[in-house]
């Protein structure tokens, strides 16, 4: 007799729901790449990275020094969306410069008196995109930080009281310089558990580097901008496609359980992840199957997402400094363990 494969789905996937087939979900991501490295150069693992957290509808956290392109990737992304909906006062990308005398209703607008009509009327602020770039997020108080946290977790934010949408796509890229450079304050945990991935951007190849200066005086933004992009509603289809027809097997949830607790438990961890962490990573994986060419989630999958899901997340006992180290330490583990399941008979 021969036992069913514990990586098979219960149940057969679908492959398209709302006439988004993965096929063209792929065919989605692989354009939304080529126009991101037209536009920054040396940065594939990253580009893969936001693709796949626009299309599982998590937020990403960009880390490194000055002059590293992060604001170049954000702003070529958010300038790939064509805006395509008919709701008004919603713009396709939106920048904010977080400064030290910055204020909450900078971000998130206010109520205006007019006087010709007696009445209040909203004046949107910035967050009111589809696309949102927080440059240098970590120049900023605790206070103006915390205005985007409504709106990250429910896509919502309350103005005097009164409750407003944003819209369904809203996707918000944050850039922040390390903390060992002046005037930076360090982000909340509240506030890091709303990122699905934090990636640190180090420097890029020589390669890559000698290609940037070759393009000179050509600007990326205006290469990238050549190439075909994509429309808000394809990439809110897409979310939606893959959610439904990419197969997540039990064991591949029960895994990310035991990575947690594993996590949880470790003596030089004092705060461990939350479990809106796994919720988040569940779309995730399905995002990068996709964009990998695959109806179901496997071991590589959660390999490579774990260090930028979980590391951002977990406190560490002073003296732990490589805490990457202490997630892929018992993600090898995990993944060990997925990858007999799968290849059993």
């Amino acid at each position: 007799m021969i036992d069913a494969d514990p990586m098979t789905p219960s149940q057969p996937a679908a492959h398209a729901v709302e006439g988004a087939s993965l096929a063209s979900v792929t065919a989605l991501a692989e354009r939304l790449m080529a126009r991101l490295r037209a536009a920054v150069r040396g940065r594939d693992e990253v580009i893969e990275l936001i693709v796949v957290a626009l299309l599982a509808d998590g937020h990403v956290l960009l880390e490194d020094y000055p002059g590293s392109g992060k604001t170049t990737l954000a702003r070529a992304l958010g300038e790939a969306i064509a805006d395509d909906s008919s709701v008004a006062g919603i713009a396709a990308f939106r920048r904010i410069q977080f400064t030290p005398d910055l204020l909450p209703s900078d971000i998130t607008g206010t109520s205006v008196f007019e006087v010709a009509r007696s009445a209040f009327e909203l004046r949107r602020g910035p967050i009111f995109a589809h696309v949102l770039l927080a440059d240098e997020i970590n120049r900023t108080s605790p206070k103006v930080q915390a205005a985007l946290l409504e709106g990250m977790a429910e896509k919502q934010v309350t103005i005097d009281d009164r409750t407003h949408a944003l819209d369904e796509l809203f996707f918000v890229i944050a850039t922040q310089n390390p903390l060992d450079v002046a005037g930076t304050y360090p982000l909340p945990t509240p506030q890091l558990d709303r990122f699905l991935f934090k990636i640190a951007m180090t420097h890029i190849a020589r390669a890559a580097e000698i290609e940037v200066l070759s393009a000179y005086p050509a600007p990326g933004l205006g290469s990238a901008a050549a190439l075909a992009g994509v429309s808000r509603s394809e990439v809110v289809a897409a979310r939606r496609a893959l959610r439904s027809g990419v197969a997540i097997a039990p064991i591949v949830r029960e895994s990310l359980v035991d990575l947690a607790r594993a996590l949880r438990a470790d003596r030089r961890v004092l705060q461990g992840a939350s479990t809106r962490s796994l919720v988040l990573m569940l779309p995730a994986l399905q995002a990068r199957a996709v964009v990998h060419g695959r109806d179901f989630v496997g071991p590589e999958d959660v390999e490579a997402l774990a260090p930028y899901v979980f590391t951002h997340r977990l406190e560490c006992a002073p003296g732990v400094d490589d805490v990457a180290a202490v997630v892929r330490e018992h993600t090898a583990v995990i993944v060990e363990r997925l990858a007999r399941a799968s290849l059993r008979r």
